[in-house]
């Protein structure tokens, strides 16, 4: 009788603890806030100059810069994505039922959810990088675009493979 008393103290106390280390992750959504703070000063770096430059640049340059601006809304996004996501998911729920302006992704996140999301950030992140390298092509080395291109696909087959796995996953875990 006293060795499950101390059992359960025990195993009550490790699970405390264990369950408590998700808090662990507070401070890194936290400085993910911080780099998406750098984001949003680069965007506005670049968003100046082009304004500064529009009567100089080329249409490809103009489209080179754009296309520049999106990827950092992507990126951005895509740390949105991480830091709610993420902390709804693994830390604490963010109580926003009824907020008008509740991500409607939100209430059916989990960590699935949240890596084909993921993947499908990247995947368009990849796609304009290729794009921005395809239309700059007279100055990129061969190499480079084949390589861009090879790591796009890799992308895309992973994140099929992800969601593959995910569907059958779901398959599966319904049939039980």
């Amino acid at each position: 009788m006293e060795n499950n008393k101390k059992e359960n103290i025990d195993g009550g106390m490790l699970s405390t603890i264990l369950f408590g280390s998700r808090w662990l992750q507070v401070p890194l959504y936290l400085g993910l806030i911080v780099a998406q703070g750098v984001y949003v000063v680069q965007f506005v770096m670049e968003l100046v100059h082009l304004i500064g430059e529009v009567g100089h640049l080329t249409e490809t340059d103009i489209m080179l810069t754009v296309l520049g601006l999106i990827d950092v809304v992507m990126i951005s996004n895509l740390l949105i994505m991480v830091i709610v996501g993420g902390y709804e998911t693994f830390v604490s729920r963010l109580r926003l039922e009824g907020h008008p302006d509740e991500p409607s992704w939100l209430s059916h996140v989990n960590a699935n959810v949240l890596k084909i999301k993921l993947s499908t950030a990247i995947i368009v992140i990849s796609a304009i990088h290729l794009l921005k390298t395809f239309i700059n092509a007279s100055n990129i080395d061969p190499t480079v675009m084949k390589w861009q291109t090879i790591i796009h696909l890799v992308f895309v087959v992973s994140a099929v493979g992800m969601a593959l796995i995910d569907k059958l996953g779901r398959d599966t875990h319904s049939k039980n």
